[in-house]
């Protein structure tokens, strides 16, 4: 790894931001045991934003990431979502919900002037985004402190793209990757590729540090993606089930269950295609529906669903996010897992 991007760290292995299964716990944890912790801030409020980023400077004195979203927030479309609501309507119906308790869409925040200014107040060392970059104005506030700027590449023309408007490093997001596609140039999902299609490619047409991202769970996988020229490895279905993540109760059961195998991408959590185990929802429902309004709007509707599902016992309407290998994701602390995975390093750093 390039000593100006990542000089502070043991080694170069960035612990993917995983929003709604982590906070600042896991973040503490993978900064200590030498890598790079993330912070994913999408779904936090500014007053909990606020509380996680003192709880890492209280916590510990190493770098750290803080990951943002950068998409636009639509307009909401009575027809769009009263369409959507009607496909779901055998759900409420089996629950017994009325579909009029169900709250709009549930928000997640793209970065913006207050988020810039909160963040100010801590300067990490490194920030990340996911769905392209927030305007010149805002990423110029970001690095008025000396930030590193990460973002997320899913094609070649994505790539070169983020080199252009001048990020640190980019972070070539396979199509093996767990959650939300990182893709913001282009929809179409049949110009994704595999991690170790898309990462030699970047590697080859690009002059800044290339990160691979999507279906590396152990210290081969990170060996491999460094003999195919990465700069360094991100990694984050493999922490899900540490100690320190917060992961519910039944995405550790489905990470746990023979099921994890079989992961899809799909849109009907919210919106924008993102990679998850199939569950019923999945099966019955797509798992791509034309329906489903644009992000992050479609999580609203099946929430109450979602809700009453869980208090069963049961994950078959929730988001199960997960890469396409989580053959490593064991219930193991983040240090100890950050450790085993740094062996793919050894050698080089």
């Amino acid at each position: 790894m390039p000593p100006a991007l990542f000089s502070d760290l043991e080694f170069p292995l960035i612990q993917a931001p995983m929003a709604g299964s982590q906070g600042s716990a896991l973040t503490v944890a993978v900064c200590e045991a030498g890598g790079l912790g993330s912070l994913p801030a999408a779904m936090l409020s500014a007053q909990s934003l606020s509380e996680e980023l003192a709880a890492i400077a209280a916590q510990t004195d190493r770098p750290y990431n803080v990951n943002f979203f950068c998409h636009t927030s639509p307009a909401p479309d009575a027809g769009v979502e009263a369409a959507w609501r009607e496909s779901l309507a055998p759900y409420y119906r089996e629950f017994g919900i009325d579909p009029a308790t169900a709250a709009p869409g549930a928000g997640r925040r793209p970065f913006d002037a207050e988020a810039a200014e909160l963040l100010a107040q801590f300067r990490p060392r490194v920030v990340s985004f996911h769905f392209g970059l927030p305007s010149p104005a805002l990423l110029a506030q970001v690095r008025a402190w000396g930030a590193k700027v990460l973002s997320s590449a899913t094609t070649l023309e994505e790539g070169r793209w983020l080199q252009a408007q001048g990020v640190d490093a980019v972070i070539a997001q396979g199509l093996e990757a767990g959650g939300h596609r990182g893709h913001f140039l282009d929809a179409d999902l049949s110009r994704q590729s595999g991690t170790f299609a898309l990462l030699p490619q970047l590697v080859r047409a690009l002059r800044i540090p290339v990160i691979a991202a999507g279906g590396i769970a152990d210290a081969q996988g990170v060996a491999a993606a460094m003999r195919l020229g990465a700069a360094g490895v991100q990694i984050g279905t493999a922490y899900l089930l540490c100690p320190e993540a917060s992961t519910s109760a039944v995405h550790r059961a489905a990470l746990k269950s023979a099921g994890a195998e079989h992961t899809a991408l799909t849109n009907l959590f919210s919106g924008r295609p993102a990679r998850g185990i199939v569950n019923r929802y999945m099966r019955e429902r797509g798992p791509i529906s034309e329906l489903a309004p644009p992000f992050p709007l479609a999580g609203g509707a099946l929430a109450p669903v979602r809700a009453r599902a869980e208090a069963l016992g049961s994950g078959d309407f929730s988001p199960l996010w997960s890469g396409q290998n989580p053959s490593e994701c064991r219930e193991v602390p983040a240090g100890e897992l950050t450790r085993e995975l740094a062996k793919g390093f050894e050698g080089r750093y």
